[in-house]
This record gives C-alpha cells, sequence and structure tokens, in this order.
C-alpha cells in the first residue's frame, strides 16, 4: 500500500513538473500569420557590417529591416516580443513578469487592438511586413527561437512594442514603483543611485534597467556660423550600450522615395533618429510633468470609487503572470483595476490612479513614419504637429540652412486650481484633462542669432548662446517644464560662446569634450568635500589634496581623474533626479577604500579604472575609456568589476555627425561603442568599431549607394 501511495505521488509530482514545463506556450497559443510576400528586398552590408536595406516598396524595406536586425541581435528582438506579448516572465523570469504587469497595468493590447485599424494603411503595411521579416528569420533558425509559440509574430505585436515603451521614457517606472511598493514617489524620473555612487540593482523596464539615466546630446551649427557654409547635425545619444533600447544603425533605400540613414531601437521597422538627403534630426530626453496621481475615494467594499458626487464601480480584471524558475514556469495570480483616470494601483495608503501623456494611443508609430520621409522643413513640422510621440526633445537641421529645437511634449491642458506637482483629488473631473496642448504651444527656437542649437537634458529656455534664450514667463507653469542645467549643457553653452566661427574638427572637439565646469552642482559638492574635517584620516586626507589640485577635466591625462569621477557621479545622480545630496565624508571614504584596495593608492590612470569591456575569451575587448556621466563625452553608468575596473554599460552610444556642404549636398560619418552585432561573439562585428570608439574616431556613413557599392559590400537577400 505505501509502495501504490509512493509510486502515485511520484506519479503527480512528475505530472505536475511536466505540466509546469508545458503549460505556458498551451496557454498562449500565437496568433494568425501576416500575410506578406516581399516583392524584392536586398541587403548590403559594409566593411563594418551595418546593413544598408533595398526594396522596391518601403513594406520591402521593413521586411528587411527585421532579417537583417535579427541576424545581428535575434534575442534582444525576442525578448522585446515577449514583453508585448505578456510572456516575459516566461522568458526571462521575475524581472519579465514586473515588465508583464505594467503592461496588462497600461492595457497596452487594447490599446493597439483599437488603434490597428485606425493607423494609415501605409503605416499598418510597413508593421505587418516587419513582423513577416521576423517570421521568415524564426522559420529558417528554429534552433534560436528562445520560447515556443512566440511566433508567427503580427503588426500589432510591433505597435504594441511602441505604446507599452512611451510613456517610460518619461519617468512612468518611478511612479509605478512608488505606487506598487507604498512609497513616497519622488519626481518622475524614477529612484537615483545610492549614496555610495553604486548602481541600486533596478528591476527591467520596457526601456532597459536605467530609464532614469537616458541622456543625451544634440546640437546643430546653421551655415552663418561655419567656416565653410555648411549645416551640421551631432547626434549623440546617451542610452544603454546593450539590451532592449540599445541602438542599432541601419540605412535604407526604397523605390518609393523613403531613403534614411540613422540608428532604431530593437522591434522598430525604421530609424528614430538621423537623416535623409534633405533633412535630420536628433532627439534628447526631456523631462516634464506629464504624469498625474489621483486618490481615488473608495467604499466600504473597496470596489467602488466617489467621481462628481457618484459612485462608479472599479473595472477590475483578474490577470495571471508566467514566472520562469529553473526549468518551469509558474503561474502568479494578479488583479489589476481601472478607473475613468487611467491604471489604478492599490496600496497600504489606497488606490491610486494614473494618467500620464499619451495614454491609450499609438500615434507615435505614424509620426516617426511621416519624419523619415518628410522632404522639407515643412514636412517634417507638419508630422511633428501630428503628435504621437509624448515626450523628447528634437534638434533639427535641414539642407536649406534651417535649424531648430523643438521641445516636444504631450502636455495635458490642465486646469488651475491645483496642485499639479502632487497627489490629486480622484473625486471630481475638475483636475481630470481629457486633451493635450497643440503643437504650437511646445517651446521652440528656430534659427537664433548665435547660429547654433543644443540640449543636453538641460531647460529648454536655454538652447543657444546669450541674448536667445527663451522666455518662460511666456510658458505656463501647468507645463511643468524642467528649468535646471546639467554641466553638459554648461560646457556646451561656454565652448561654442568661445569657438568663433565653426569647421568640422572644431565641432568634433567640442562634442568629445571631457571637462566640468566650475559652477552649478559640481562646484558646490566639491567645495563640500573639500571643507570636510578629515585630519584624523591620512587617506582622506591625501585625497582632498589631489582634489584640490583636480584641473577639471576627465581627460585621463592630469592627476586625480580616477578619484574625481567617482566622487562626481553621485553629486550627478542627486541633481539630475532632483534628490538630497548624500553624505559628502561616506562618498569621499568609500571610493577611498575602493581605490586603495584595487589600485595600491589613489591616483591610478583614469584609463586603467574606467573599461570598455564586452564578451569573453577570445572575443573579449578590454580598452580604456575618458569622460565621465555628466561631460559632454559620456561614461554614464557602470558596473563595479572584481578587479574594481568600472565596466561602462550606458552612456555616449549611436555618435553621428551629419552635413549638408553649400550646394545641400549630404554625407554623414558614425561611430557605436561595440559593433553591429553585439550578441554574436562570432561575428566580426561584434566590437570591431571599439578600437575607434574608445579614439574619438568615426567611420564613414555610406549613404549614397554607388560610394557603398564602390566598396564592394556583402549582397544577398533574406
Amino acid at each position: 500500500m505505501l509502495r501504490r501511495i509512493f509510486l502515485v505521488f511520484a506519479f503527480l509530482l512528475v505530472a505536475t513538473g511536466i505540466g509546469l514545463v508545458l503549460w505556458e506556450p498551451m496557454a498562449a497559443p500565437p496568433p494568425q500569420a501576416p500575410t506578406f510576400k516581399p516583392a524584392d528586398v536586398k541587403i548590403a552590408r559594409d566593411k563594418f557590417g551595418v546593413p544598408h536595406i533595398f526594396g522596391k516598396t518601403d513594406a520591402d524595406v521593413a521586411y528587411g529591416v527585421a532579417y537583417a536586425h535579427a541576424e545581428d541581435d535575434f534575442s534582444t528582438l525576442q525578448e522585446v516580443l515577449a514583453m508585448t506579448r505578456g510572456r516575459a516572465g516566461a522568458m526571462l523570469g521575475e524581472d519579465g513578469a514586473k515588465v508583464d504587469y505594467a503592461a496588462a497595468l497600461l492595457d497596452i493590447r487594447a490599446t493597439t487592438a483599437r488603434d490597428w485599424p485606425r493607423l494609415p494603411a501605409d503605416v499598418r503595411a510597413l508593421f505587418t511586413a516587419y513582423a513577416a521579416g521576423l517570421n521568415h528569420y524564426a522559420d529558417k533558425h528554429p534552433g534560436e527561437v528562445r520560447l515556443r509559440g512566440l511566433f508567427p509574430a503580427t503588426g500589432e505585436d510591433v505597435v504594441a512594442g511602441f505604446v507599452l515603451r512611451s510613456p517610460f521614457f518619461f519617468g512612468l517606472d518611478g511612479v509605478l514603483g512608488s505606487l506598487v511598493e507604498g512609497k513616497p514617489g519622488g519626481r518622475e524620473g524614477g529612484p537615483l543611485l545610492d549614496v555610495k555612487g553604486k548602481v541600486v540593482p533596478r528591476a527591467l523596464t520596457p526601456v532597459g534597467r536605467d530609464p532614469d539615466a537616458n541622456g543625451s546630446n544634440g546640437m546643430a551649427v546653421a551655415p552663418a556660423r561655419a567656416t565653410d557654409g555648411a549645416t551640421r547635425l551631432v547626434s549623440n545619444s546617451h542610452q544603454p550600450w546593450t539590451g532592449g533600447v540599445a541602438w542599432y544603425e541601419l540605412v535604407v533605400h526604397s523605390e518609393e522615395g523613403w531613403d534614411f540613414a540613422g540608428a532604431n531601437f530593437p522591434g522598430s521597422p525604421y530609424p528614430f533618429l538621423g537623416h535623409n538627403k534633405y533633412l535630420g534630426w536628433t532627439n534628447t530626453v526631456n523631462r516634464p510633468d506629464l504624469i498625474d496621481i489621483y486618490k481615488l475615494t473608495l467604499d466600504d467594499s473597496g470596489d467602488n470609487y466617489r467621481f462628481d458626487g457618484q459612485w462608479r464601480p472599479l473595472e477590475e480584471k483578474r490577470i495571471w503572470l508566467k514566472v520562469k524558475f529553473g526549468p518551469f514556469v509558474l503561474p502568479v495570480p494578479r488583479t489589476i483595476w481601472r478607473s475613468v483616470h487611467g491604471p489604478v494601483v492599490k496600496n497600504d495608503k489606497g488606490a491610486f490612479a494614473i494618467r500620464y501623456a499619451g495614454i491609450d494611443q499609438a500615434n507615435m508609430v505614424t509620426q516617426y513614419y511621416r519624419l523619415n520621409k518628410a522632404k522639407d522643413f515643412a514636412e517634417w513640422r507638419a508630422a511633428m504637429a501630428g503628435q504621437g510621440v509624448p515626450a523628447t526633445n528634437f534638434i533639427y537641421a535641414d539642407a536649406k540652412g534651417n535649424i531648430g529645437l523643438f521641445y516636444n511634449a504631450m502636455f495635458p491642458d490642465r486646469q488651475p486650481g491645483f496642485n499639479w506637482r502632487g497627489v490629486l483629488p480622484g473625486d471630481t473631473s475638475a483636475d481630470l484633462w481629457t486633451k493635450t496642448l497643440p503643437f504650437d504651444r511646445v517651446p521652440a527656437l528656430v534659427n537664433p542669432r548665435s547660429g547654433y542649437v543644443m540640449n543636453a537634458n538641460n531647460t529648454p529656455w536655454v538652447a543657444a548662446g546669450p541674448g536667445d534664450e527663451l522666455d518662460a514667463a511666456a510658458f505656463s507653469p501647468l507645463l511643468g517644464i524642467e528649468d535646471d542645467m546639467t554641466n553638459r549643457a554648461t560646457r556646451l553653452i561656454d565652448l561654442f560662446e568661445a569657438s568663433g566661427p565653426i569647421d568640422e574638427a572644431r565641432l568634433k572637439a567640442i562634442k568629445y569634450d571631457t571637462a566640468y565646469a566650475k559652477t552649478g552642482y559640481a562646484k558646490a559638492w566639491m567645495d563640500r568635500l573639500l571643507a570636510l574635517d578629515v585630519k584624523d584620516d591620512p587617506a582622506l586626507v591625501e585625497a582632498q589634496n589631489l582634489l584640490r589640485k583636480w584641473d577639471w577635466n576627465l581627460d585621463g591625462k592630469g592627476h586625480g581623474d580616477a578619484l574625481a569621477l567617482m566622487v562626481l557621479r553621485p553629486a550627478n545622480g542627486s541633481h539630475y533626479q532632483r534628490r538630497a545630496l548624500p553624505d559628502p565624508r561616506t562618498v569621499l571614504k568609500e571610493t577611498v577604500v575602493h581605490l586603495q584596495k584595487h589600485f595600491a593608492g589613489l591616483d591610478p590612470k583614469l584609463g586603467t579604472v574606467l573599461r570598455l569591456r564586452h564578451g569573453e575569451g577570445v572575443h573579449r575587448i578590454d580598452l580604456p575609456l575618458d569622460g565621465g556621466n555628466d561631460t559632454v563625452r559620456a561614461s554614464t553608468l557602470w558596473d563595479v568589476e572584481p578587479d574594481g575596473r568600472l565596466k561602462v554599460r550606458h552612456g555616449d552610444s549611436f555618435i553621428m555627425f551629419m552635413t549638408w556642404d553649400r550646394e545641400g549636398r549630404v554625407r554623414s560619418e558614425s561611430i557605436q561603442p561595440f559593433g553591429s552585432a553585439t550578441t554574436r561573439p562570432e561575428s566580426p562585428h561584434y566590437n570591431d568599431q571599439a578600437p575607434l570608439f574608445v579614439r574619438h574616431q568615426l567611420k564613414p556613413v555610406l549613404f549614397d549607394p554607388a560610394a557603398l557599392m564602390a566598396t564592394k559590400p556583402r549582397i544577398y537577400r533574406p
């Protein structure tokens, strides 16, 4: 009898285990494959492996974009797709399940299902073709598919990725995290580095693990300021170097007139920034207040909320998160709610609704496509006026010599009389905005007298030289526009103002600047460090002496650079996130201990400490870096390695210099930290750009097909 009981029990355990291995794909059947057959697609790889995709139609090109990207990074593309299907937890475990919760809470699939039929036919065709390209690669390489039933993908899946990721670029992760954990909310930009200057372990979000550190520099120079009458534009994005929001370089050419060179994120059928023949743009993160939180008044049951004197039922839905644990996928139940305001989170302090810019809409997918194909400033501005992209600065330049900064944001049309920076009452429609302000209400500076525009995640009021400032008083405080400066912005203004006429070499020198201005938060923080009474600790006295003599430049040439780099980062994190400064003695002490432990002294060369590292074994690269986390040459975030080196993972990423000469002819150069195939160690393009990147060098972008073909690229059909 005992033997029979044991056998039955063992059978049940085995059956349960098999069920936990197999149930998740069975519960998530794939959709019907999109019907798209390309007419003519060719991929040409240049000497750095950058794909140039040629197609008879725009849709053909999108098909080729997906296939080429999958060749280089199919693993990350699958993670992005899993997020849009609510299956990230089944692929990535607990971190992925948190993204699945956010996707369900924001109801991204309902938004996509509603908006998909409303999208223009050419946009739907583009996204359908892109999904078909992914499916084609998956069919040809079944051994690389990471999750059963993930394919085929659909155009709706790809659009859902845009809907999911957009609000996390302006701080939704910080708001959700605070509400779910029942903690006081900070600025809507997410949490901070800790007081030790180390990275706090972060949960995965749809835009990476460090959305609050995403930044960028952008600058444009008009012909009147140039030595040769050219118009110049610099794209200098600061993004993670790997993962779902790492840049991927590409060039596209369609017989329907779509010609563009730039970069996209995994899951996009087109570049997000770069240039065509006529114009170009780049983006920097802006930080307006685009998120509002409402405290709901619930009845005794907790199922209804009061609104305009009446009780309304909370929409309630039971979801099952799929969480990978070893070989098993565990079902974890959760409940999500929604009110008239938007998604609702319940915690020990009550129920809170969230409303954010661009809520429940997918228009950003149309806007980016129209921008790609704009042929002049008027068409480009018309595409911008479509207002699909909820937030991000656009820095613009074109062949006609126009330059401009546009503080793009879908500003809520808020009514006065409420504290829009705090928690709002959720029982009245008086503070429930339903519209956003038109594009002509956003701050913009076009063709200033100084002959340049720039942004480095600073206030838009300062975008050019003295006398060209925008009038902040002309814009309502209800917009929530930031008013602070970064060191990068201060340095750019100083460098442009001191430069006189600007040629190509001078612009590159400006972009690769590694200095700190002796002003603002950096000067105040350094004064605090130097004012500490540390005579009881000889090592801290030595550190202070090094900092007093430091030349305020993280170029790796002077003394004290490594020490200055490490003590400045916590101050920058506090400044950028508008939080209290850490204890200066703690920061100084822990930096000193780290340098003594790993480098036997306080003054190792910066390049010895700060490293570009990627890969393992024979594929590994390990090179010195310069710059810091708020220098124009950005080394923003790093991981501390076992040997004490700082492995940079976020900072200067895709860099592109664009030039239109006097005759309006365009040429460009670019660089990436690693290469075009960052997850393919066996590829010759896994790390081939890294030596150029660390030396501040660029490679040519072969935008002209004739120039590309002259190099005898590898050409094939997917």
